[in-house]
């Protein structure tokens, strides 16, 4: 049962107020699906949109919109990512008793939560509605999504697209349905009105998430620090590296934003990075480079996700047509040093440390500014080396001899849940770590059954120790 909210008299209330009536309706009707049934509406659901012809046509309208990313970036996002998150949520039960632990006498119970209010970011817009959708209707929700305005019609044609299947499957359209002409106003209205939040965007709205006085999933800020030690294979790691700072022209916050190098490896890295379409800046064309990503302390939309050609020629810079990314050397870190920083762009800052420790540091002085709790990465064949930066640092992943940005949120070759919703912890200011799933979208009834021998307390020597007990008397 929703809890009762007061619904604000504007006409953006009022809007908001009809969509949420046409949401909990069709929610509703599907409340008692049963888990075959749910798992058929979410297969249909990303087909209507992934199959190879609708999957080419909606990457070229998503990058047309947006002038965003690339097409190749979006049709790997709609054309794979959509298909690994189905099959990666697939066979989970999410109806009904979805666990069991006998040893304790607890069941759990799956139910639905309600309308589930979704914010879509510009940077992906074109596969955060499917996953948050089949997120959704996979816990028997509904949900509404609202689009950042620079892609609205992207998220109308995709939502469209899924309600259409939707219908033809015999379930309402509504399940799932689109904020067509998207405003501030009525993204707060969703927030206060739905029964849970799912938040992908820029810091200012998850902020606004969190303040709705509804219960909010967020996200933290992106601003992925990659080590390459001395035992790494380097050619791999450069490949890995490249693929990850340009997949989609960097568009996904996990791109790889900073690259520490150990000192031993430093120049021959380096060297392969150049080789792999690495632009190293010198400090003019540096100063020009920060001058054009940022403007007044915020990120500029103009070279967000941008190739380098076109964000050298705005800068006001000479870039090769071979070059890919920009390298920017760099030693320090915090708003004096804005390269330390969450970039949006083709473009990494590039440190130089002693040795494991002191790449730790770093990795952590860096995300004290920003990307705290996020994700970090590693190329390392050393086990000693891995553990000792994921124990040392406040991260909630750590991706081994991986591409960062095509890894965290899931991929076929690991296994993180797959997601474009990446919890950050406290660090992040986020209220869990999870990789955002269908099981953060559902309620859960914990049947309670007496054991069949009660437990007994130990004794007080068993239960605190002797050596305890004597010191504290």
């Amino acid at each position: 049962m929703a809890v009762i909210k007061q619904i604000n008299d504007t006409p953006e209330a009022q809007e908001v107020s009809e969509l949420v009536a046409r949401s909990r309706a069709a929610q509703e009707a599907i409340a008692h699906y049963t888990q075959a049934q749910v798992d058929r509406l979410i297969r249909g659901m990303v087909w209507a949109v992934a199959k190879p012809e609708t999957a080419e046509m909606l990457a070229q309208h998503t990058v047309d919109e947006t002038q965003l990313g690339n097409y190749d970036g979006k049709y790997a996002k709609i054309f794979r990512k959509t298909r690994a998150t189905l099959m990666d949520i697939i066979d989970d039960k999410s109806v009904g008793v979805i666990e069991e632990d006998k040893v304790r006498g607890l069941v759990k119970i799956a139910k639905p939560v309600g309308v589930i209010g979704a914010l879509s970011p510009s940077t992906n817009p074109e596969a955060t509605p499917v996953i948050k959708a089949i997120s959704a209707v996979k816990g028997r929700n509904s949900i509404i999504i609202a689009p950042h305005p620079r892609a609205k019609l992207t998220n109308k044609l995709i939502c469209d697209l899924m309600r259409a299947a939707l219908v033809r499957m015999g379930a309402p359209a509504d399940l799932v349905i689109s904020i067509d002409v998207p405003s501030v106003e009525k993204t707060n209205e969703l927030m206060r009105q739905c029964d849970r939040i799912l938040a992908t965007g820029g810091g200012p709205m998850v902020f606004a998430a969190y303040s709705s006085g509804t219960p909010a999933l967020g996200v933290g800020v992106g601003n992925a620090v990659i080590t390459v030690d001395d035992t790494a294979d380097l050619d791999d790691a450069a490949e890995k590296i490249r693929i990850s700072k340009t997949l989609d022209l960097a568009a996904s916050c996990s791109s790889d934003n900073a690259v520490i190098l150990l000192d031993s490896i430093y120049d021959t890295m380096l060297g392969k990075l150049r080789a792999k379409g690495g632009m190293v800046l010198d400090a003019d064309e540096a100063a020009k480079l920060q001058a054009a990503l940022w403007v007044n302390g915020a990120i500029n939309a103009k070279v967000v996700a941008q190739t380098p050609q076109f964000i050298g020629k705005f800068a006001g810079f000479d870039v090769l047509e071979d070059a890919q990314f920009f390298i920017v050397p760099e030693t320090g870190y915090g708003p004096d040093h804005p390269f330390s920083g969450e970039k949006m762009s083709v473009t990494m800052a590039l440190y130089r440390a002693r040795d494991i420790d002191h790449a730790i540091e770093l990795t952590n002085a860096i995300q004290a500014y920003q990307g705290r709790g996020h994700s970090c990465g590693i190329y390392s064949t050393s086990d000693a080396n891995i553990m000792k930066l994921a124990e040392e640092t406040f991260t909630s992943r750590v991706m081994v001899n991986q591409p960062q940005s095509a890894s965290n949120s899931g991929n076929l070759w690991n296994g993180m849940r797959q997601t474009f919703s990446l919890g950050c912890g406290s660090w992040g200011g986020n209220a869990t770590n999870n990789n955002i799933t269908w099981r953060d979208l559902v309620n859960e009834t914990w049947v309670s059954k007496p054991l069949a021998v009660a437990k007994v307390l130990p004794s007080d020597e068993v239960l605190f120790g002797r050596d305890v007990m004597e010191l504290v008397g």
